[in-house]
């Protein structure tokens, strides 16, 4: 199993220890193709690649990949679109979102039937949640 896990990197980089976490997780259902969207040393500058690079490499990625998981907690550009390319292809899609006080979930994920949304708090309610995704 080859899962795309996405979330915001020039969006903000205050979540990257908690991707970590989900990418460690994630980690015995498959091949996680992006695991640097969890190092801590990776800031909101993003990469030493061309902006082309890294789309090929990227757009690369997510066609091979089974999955998406995405986390949407803080809102990217780069996983919206990530998202829309993954819903285009017929990608199974998992998006995760921690409630926010005065915040809400883009009603673009949040309304999109195609999309498997999760609500959490902790990443350790997550396992559960995977178990059954990725065992279907």
């Amino acid at each position: 199993m080859k899962i795309y896990f996405a979330g915001s990197i020039r969006g903000g980089r205050d979540d990257a220890a908690l991707y970590a976490e989900i990418i460690k997780l994630l980690a015995n259902y498959g091949e996680v193709l992006t695991e640097h969207i969890g190092l801590k040393d990776l800031s909101s500058l993003g990469e030493e690649r061309t902006p082309q690079d890294i789309y090929e490499r990227d757009m690369d990625w997510l066609l091979g990949a089974d999955v998406l998981v995405a986390e949407v907690t803080t809102t990217s550009l780069g996983v919206g679109y990530e998202i829309g390319e993954a819903v285009a292809v017929g990608k199974r899609i998992m998006c995760l979102y921690r409630e926010q006080e005065g915040k809400k979930l883009s009603a673009m994920i949040d309304g999109n039937p195609e999309l498997k949304v999760v609500r959490y708090e902790e990443v350790k309610e997550l396992k559960n949640v995977f178990d059954s995704f990725f065992n279907k």
